[in-house]
C-alpha cells in the first residue's frame, strides 16, 4: 500500500486569474471592470447604505429614545439533566468545571442553571443565576446553591 498516490479532486486546484496583461489574454484593457464609472477606479468603493450621494435612509430617519441592547446580559444555559450525567456525587458545579466537562464554551460569560430534568446527586452549585425550579431540585437532592451575582 506504500505506492498509493493521492490526487486532489478535479476543480480543487485552480490557476490564478491574471488580469491587465494585454488584449490577447482575454482579460486585458479594462481588466474585467467594465467601462468607466466608480467601480472601475482604484479605491472606488462605497460604504454600506451609500445611496449615490443622496442622504442615506439611516441618516434621514430620526432616532429617538434609549436602547438597552448594548447593556444586555447573555447567559450560557445549563440544564440539570446535563449536570446529572456529567457530575459525580459531591462535586462542585462552577464555570471552570463546566468548561472542562464541555457543557459550556470557554468564552461563556455568565452561566445560568435551569431546572430541566431531575437531579439525584448531591452537588454544590456556584454560578451567576439559578432558576427557582432548579434551586428547589438541587436542594431537594441535598446540594447547595450559591449565586455569585444577581
Amino acid at each position: 500500500m506504500s505506492d498509493l498516490i493521492l490526487k486532489a479532486p478535479f476543480g480543487a486546484n485552480k490557476k490564478k486569474r491574471i488580469v491587465g496583461r494585454g488584449s490577447s489574454s482575454g482579460r486585458g484593457t479594462t481588466s474585467g471592470k467594465g467601462n468607466k464609472g466608480q467601480q472601475a477606479r482604484s479605491g472606488g468603493k462605497t460604504y454600506i447604505g451609500f445611496e449615490g450621494g443622496q442622504m442615506p435612509l439611516f441618516r434621514r430617519i430620526a432616532h429617538r429614545g434609549f436602547s438597552n441592547y448594548p447593556f444586555k446580559k447573555e447567559y450560557s444555559l445549563v440544564n440539570l439533566c446535563d449536570i446529572e450525567v456529567k457530575y459525580a456525587d459531591g462535586e462542585t458545579v462552577n464555570k471552570e468545571t463546566l468548561v472542562s466537562k464541555g457543557l459550556v464554551k470557554k468564552s461563556a460569560g455568565l452561566i445560568k442553571v435551569l431546572g430541566n430534568g431531575d437531579l439525584t446527586k448531591k452537588v454544590s452549585v456556584v454560578v451567576d443565576k439559578v432558576s427557582a425550579s432548579a434551586k428547589e431540585k438541587i436542594e431537594k437532592a441535598g446540594g447547595s446553591v450559591t449565586v455569585t451575582n444577581e
